[in-house]
């Protein structure tokens, strides 16, 4: 099926799976194949000669990726940090320079201060939400990437995706963004501008807490950039897994309506939540009190599922609130149908105590699933009570 022209859930549900034309099967089979027979040397069917370099479920995936992004090319990774490591291993050479938000993933955060570090790379920490500041970390000539997360982990923090690839146009740098909290359900950041979308395919996309991935996907043009980042994954091996493929291809057929119970239950809880008496701060874009909310209501169709709040309490408080919850299960990660929280001084953020990319220890992250929004605001109104 052709979906170049179809609307979003279309594109969800059908590119890339296409029905196996010897059975009729609906859903596309599991290649579970690490070698493919050849017809005489160098006569490859389909062009699939090793599952690493190439396979038929993981393509599948990548097309399915391309599609949702409206981007020209997809590829599938072992996790969101494989593929944000092979990006920048085949952009950056040392001596470069990176700029990157002062409130991203610490994942990201630790791979480019001290694995690129390491390897010569220079890098910038700036709030990408502010467009003067990053125009003054910029260095022409030297700077290569601007590392863009909104909303960001975890305060939730809005950056103008237009505004900043103009920039990065301006200036000869490639503007890659982490679409992971909003899905391409919920914000387009190649349509913006954008040159390449990462994401961690273990969040939203997967939306079940069930496989580990991660994928890129290249805006229309940078055909030569993505044929260079696709022989560094080949070369290097960090490709997604048949099965976890298909999980995420599966995962990926319910993102739209999923995506939007997130953000309905999200936004009633942030509303709840910043009534409270104990809670000093809620970091929510579809709150109008957010700085960046009018921003997020022109570049997302929805405010996502993702809620930081800061207590009044400080640390003792956000840690008695993270441990009181029942529904909220405590626990690393996020966007799956389950609600979570997270504390993140000491869980996802810990590597970047020190940096200025800390969280403040009165931080806790909400990751508001799909159940029943009652039963999650009962849940909330407990854990404040134990405070």
């Amino acid at each position: 099926m052709d979906t170049t022209n179809a609307r979003f859930d279309t594109r969800a549900i059908h590119a890339g799976q296409e029905f196996d034309p010897t059975t009729g099967a609906v859903i596309p089979p599991v290649y579970l194949t690490s070698t493919y027979v050849q017809d005489g040397i160098g006569g490859l069917r389909g062009g699939y000669e090793y599952s690493r370099g190439g396979n038929p479920t993981r393509t599948a995936l990548e097309t399915q990726l391309a599609a949702l992004e409206g981007g020209a090319h997809g590829l599938s990774f072992a996790s969101g940090l494989a593929a944000e490591d092979a990006l920048l291993r085949t952009v950056l050479v040392p001596g470069d320079h990176v700029v990157i938000g002062n409130d991203v993933y610490g994942g990201t955060h630790r791979l480019i201060r001290k694995i690129f570090g390491a390897w010569g790379i220079r890098h910038t920490t700036v709030d990408t939400s502010d467009l003067g500041a990053v125009r003054d970390a910029i260095e022409l000539g030297a700077t290569k990437v601007l590392w863009v997360e909104t909303p960001s982990n975890p305060l939730m923090k809005i950056s103008d995706i237009a505004a900043l690839a103009e920039l990065g146009t301006e200036a000869g740098v490639l503007v890659v963004v982490d679409n992971t909290f909003a899905s391409p359900a919920l914000q387009q950041p190649l349509a913006l501008g954008a040159d390449v979308v990462v994401h961690s395919t273990t969040k939203y996309l997967g939306g079940h807490s069930d496989i580990i991935g991660g994928g890129l996907v290249f805006a229309e043009g940078l055909d030569e950039l993505a044929e260079r980042v696709t022989f560094t994954q080949f070369a290097a091996g960090a490709v997604s897994s048949p099965f976890d493929a298909f999980l995420t291809t599966r995962g990926i057929k319910t993102l739209g309506i999923r995506m939007q119970r997130h953000s309905q239950n999200a936004l009633a809880i942030a509303r709840r939540l910043e009534e409270h008496a104990g809670i000093e701060h809620v970091y929510y874009p579809g709150l109008e009190s957010h700085p960046g909310h009018e921003l997020a209501g022109r570049q997302m169709s929805g405010f996502g599922g993702m809620i930081s709040i800061a207590l009044s309490g400080g640390g003792e408080a956000a840690r008695r609130f993270a441990e009181s919850t029942e529904v909220f299960q405590l626990a690393e990660s996020l966007g799956g149908v389950e609600s979570l929280v997270n504390y993140p001084a000491e869980m996802t953020h810990a590597s970047v105590r020190g940096t200025e990319a800390e969280v403040p220890e009165s931080v806790v992250r909400l990751s508001v699933g799909i159940e029943d929004v009652d039963d999650l605001l009962d849940d909330i109104d407990r854990a404040l009570e134990r405070l």
